[in-house]
């Protein structure tokens, strides 16, 4: 009779596992990603992801809340979007000791433009820095310089990924208010995919593409802009989107030619 060996949990190196934050939104027609100023060793003073330590007691996904909550002040968020994107596992990842991050993308509606439409709490979602955080700023993505430890690389994976979900779910909707228009809507794929898309091609596949949007009940219109009062649209049932709304091919300026957004 084979017996099996008895497991030595002290034959292994201890590590630690983290949880860190990719927080997107758009503010003024432009990404910006939700960052803290690190207040101590490693790479004091630079800017890095939200996260820390998972704790023994809580899941990564736990940790992530918490620490979002006690990096930036930002906790109970309204139409917080999160969701796992992968694990980073490089063994110099961090100059302390090996440290598995699981690391997350989390999108926000911006703030609305005025206090009347939308979830007014929405207006009030800037970041104050708690824990070992000096600051914490939402900062334009694209004018961003080098982070600490590998963030370059897990912010430039969210990005990604959430670029390439826009194109077959109904992701969009998260950086929408509650009701929102449909240029609003475009905004959204051409802040995230970098490229201009043809509003009437947009609209025709939007208004085409079953459960993605429905019109606010009553023809609620956003007014007080330039031109005339623009539609009202929620998010609808649709989870994936078909046809799903491809992005422009590299080097096109629009989606006019060739292109189903």
């Amino acid at each position: 009779m084979t017996t099996t060996p008895a497991y030595d949990k002290y034959a292994f190196e201890p590590f630690a596992v983290t949880a860190d934050l990719a927080v997107l939104t758009i503010r003024a027609g432009a990404l910006h990603v939700l960052l803290v100023e690190r207040g101590q060793e490693p790479y004091a003073g630079q800017w890095a992801l939200p996260g820390g330590f998972v704790a023994p007691d809580e899941s990564a996904e736990t940790a992530a809340r918490r620490e979002l909550a006690e990096e930036t002040g930002l906790s109970e968020v309204s139409g917080l979007h999160l969701e796992q994107l992968r694990t980073y596992s490089e063994p110099d990842r961090d100059p302390r000791m090996r440290v598995v991050t699981v690391a997350f993308a989390a999108l926000l509606p911006g703030p609305p433009p005025d206090s009347v439409r939308g979830d007014p709490h929405l207006a009030s979602l800037e970041p104050r820095a708690g824990s070992d955080a000096a600051q914490a700023r939402w900062l334009p993505y694209d004018t961003l310089g080098p982070l600490a430890f590998d963030h370059d690389r897990i912010l430039a994976d969210a990005r990604e990924r959430v670029g390439a979900k826009l194109e077959y779910s109904s992701l969009a909707t998260a950086f929408c208010p509650p009701e929102f228009t449909l240029g609003e809507l475009q905004q959204v794929y051409e802040t995230v995919w970098g490229a201009e898309l043809d509003r009437p091609n947009f609209r025709r596949k939007v208004l085409a593409t079953p459960g993605f949007v429905e019109p606010v009940p009553g023809g609620a219109k956003l007014t007080g802009g330039r031109g005339k009062p623009a539609a009202l649209y929620r998010a609808g049932a649709a989870v994936a989107l078909y046809p799903p709304l491809l992005r422009p091919s590299l080097g096109s300026a629009s989606a006019s030619e060739g292109s189903p957004a």
